[in-house]
């Protein structure tokens, strides 16, 4: 991302008065804050003030979802979400299909609504201004259970023409872990799609066949959700019986 806020290329489409990007620019451009961000992290797995020698306990982290960014973004990001707010437009999409946008670490993210996921991701694939030819990545993330909407499905978007790579995510609850599979629009996605409804338990609506793709087809949960037990089996090593990772004695 550097290199191509460094050297952008050139921007298509130019300027838009703004009676083309109307209210799906106050929309989009101004950060409204659909996603909640949560609070500060303090630690590291699981420790405290006491008993914990890796050091890890005293980390202060930064909330689990970054703050909705204000204008200007910088970059070629403005220029971009010009552009895309224009396509919405004239498409007829909604102005609140994009519920934030979000600049962290020299990348932009935009956190869309699930039922507007499947026509955003057409509409980036093929406007003139846009064209997002490539999803190289579909994952998921729990963010744990002290956080509303905990679940993330997240989709790395490339434009080859244009040298530009951005995000999509859909917050979800984990007891309606839905959302639009985008395989009919990236046909990319399949294995990736499978991959993430296996580790984590979202449900790709429409995938042609969501089965899992690492773990046995009878495995009973999603081994990367936050609350997924540890579990494991006893361990016999040189005469000694190790137990399963939840069973061993705690020294905190």
């Amino acid at each position: 991302m550097s290199e191509e806020n460094e050297t952008p290329a050139a921007e298509p489409g130019g300027e838009h008065s703004s009676a083309e990007l109307s209210t799906a620019d106050e929309a989009v451009h101004e950060a409204h804050g659909g996603v909640v961000a949560g609070e500060a992290r303090r630690g590291m797995f699981g420790a405290g003030d006491a008993g914990d020698t890796s050091g890890f306990g005293g980390l202060n982290l930064p909330a689990h979802v970054p703050q909705p960014t204000a204008r200007p973004y910088g970059g070629w990001f403005d220029a971009f979400t010009d552009e895309l707010v224009a396509a919405m437009a004239e498409k007829g999409l909604p102005a609140d299909a994009v519920r934030q946008v979000t600049i962290d670490r020299g990348e932009i993210t935009f956190y869309l609504r699930r039922e507007q996921l499947l026509p955003m991701c057409r509409l980036l694939r093929d406007d003139p201004a846009l064209r997002f030819e490539l999803l190289s990545s579909v994952s998921g993330v729990d963010y744990g259970v002290d956080v509303p909407m905990r679940l993330h499905s997240v989709y790395h978007l490339l434009s080859m023409t244009y040298r530009r790579r951005i995000r999509l995510e859909v917050a979800l609850d984990i007891d309606d872990a839905h959302v639009p599979s985008v395989v009919e629009v990236y046909p990319t996605a399949d294995w990736h799609e499978r991959e993430t409804w296996d580790m984590f338990g979202i449900v790709y609506d429409g995938h042609p066949a969501l089965t899992r793709i690492l773990m046995p087809d009878d495995w009973d949960g999603h081994p990367q959700r936050k609350d997924y037990p540890l579990g494991g089996i006893p361990v016999e090593y040189k005469g000694a019986e190790i137990p399963p990772p939840d069973q061993r004695r705690t020294y905190s």
